[in-house]
């Protein structure tokens, strides 16, 4: 399928972040990451590949390397290949973020 409507994809769980898939290629893949309040993406590193979190409601304080930054709607954050990223939610709202990394791991 060609098309899809990100706002069909939201889910929420109390214990952990949640990633849905929009779409992937042998290239690359596209999800839909959604936090609660008070959960995070812990900060970790990908060889070869470039990511990007983008965000689509909420606020997330991201880390791409050693830099650490608050953004909201419209916010996009990303990360070189082997370069250290992670996202938390440290707000009262839920964090709602298109995330794509090519290549795919």
């Amino acid at each position: 399928m060609a098309f899809t409507d990100t706002g069909d994809h939201r889910r929420f769980a109390p214990d952990k972040l949640q990633k849905l898939n929009l779409f992937e290629t042998e290239q690359m893949f596209c999800d839909v990451y959604c936090l609660e309040p008070g959960q995070l993406q812990k900060p970790h590193a990908h060889e070869g590949a470039t990511k990007f979190y983008l965000v689509l409601e909420g606020e997330g304080t991201f880390t791409c390397g050693e830099d650490v930054e608050t953004l909201g709607p419209g916010g996009l954050a990303w990360s070189g290949p082997g370069e250290v990223h992670g996202v938390a939610n440290r707000g009262p709202k839920r964090l709602v973020l298109l995330v794509s990394m090519a290549p795919r791991p």
